[in-house]
């Protein structure tokens, strides 16, 4: 090779070896000395943390729009490790809001707002229930009063006799369980934060385990061979429809 021909290569290789060096300071260097460089950054520097978002002062303290006991004791383990603490609306004196809707998202917003108006506080509201596909959604919307709206009184034992009943002889027993969340800032926030979750079971006729409430002892999970009932309170946590909810939640926030 002549020494002209290795001059070339040489200032070749340099003057690549310099790009790559540049293009490699560039993906390191934080974005702020990106912007000063005047160079703009694909994407954020900083990744939030879905599971831990930075949570404003304003929602340390939300009122939940309901007088549930389990829903009260299960929310409060989902939400305290963020640093916030749940009120129950019956401490603040605020009544039950009407559920006028058919969809789960509706009732949620309703009572959310409710809640806000009476209290002044952001308010946090979950319209969940269980939907099995041969009884065509329901009992749906309806599943906390699904006895009682057929002449039954309103308890989870009336609730899951009545279901079972009507599943007698059907050999299709696949139900999934709905959660919506509705997390609003102020009465009339234009922009409430939405989470909803699914849980993908079947029902059986025979109640086991003795945790959970509502549909939980008759609710089955095939992929654990166990009933939601059987779960224990923290592995719930983890998988139920109201944590895949509050993860979808969690990531809006973290966002807003």
């Amino acid at each position: 090779m002549s020494a002209l021909l290795r001059q070339i290569v040489s200032c070749n290789l340099q003057s690549l070896l310099q790009k790559c060096q540049q293009r490699i300071h560039t993906l390191v260097v934080p974005a702020p000395k990106l912007w000063e460089a005047g160079l703009r950054p694909a994407r954020p520097y900083t990744i939030r943390s879905m599971t831990s978002p930075k949570i404003p002062d304003s929602l340390r303290r939300v009122v939940l729009a309901s007088n549930n006991a389990g829903k009260l004791r299960e929310f409060s383990a989902l939400f305290a490790p963020l640093g916030i603490e749940l009120v129950p609306q019956g401490d603040l004196g605020v009544p039950e809001a009407e559920e006028p809707h058919v969809t789960f998202v509706e009732n949620a917003l309703a009572k959310a707002r409710h809640a806000s108006r009476l209290t002044g506080l952001p308010a946090l509201a979950d319209d969940s229930g269980l939907c099995v596909a041969s009884l065509d959604g329901a009992p749906g919307v309806y599943s906390a009063r699904y006895a009682k709206m057929h002449g039954g009184e309103k308890s989870d034992a009336a609730n899951n006799a009545l279901l079972v009943r009507n599943l007698a002889s059907v050999a299709d027993r696949s139900a999934w369980y709905v959660a919506v969340l509705a997390l609003v800032r102020s009465e009339n926030d234009p922009r409430p934060l939405i989470g909803e979750g699914l849980w993908h079971g079947e029902i059986i006729d025979v109640a086991e385990g003795a945790n959970g409430f509502g549909y939980d002892p008759h609710f089955y999970l095939p992929d654990m061979a166990l009933t939601a009932a059987s779960l224990d309170p923290d592995e719930k946590n983890r998988v139920s429809h109201r944590a895949r909810a509050l993860r979808e939640l969690l990531s809006k926030l973290s966002h807003a």
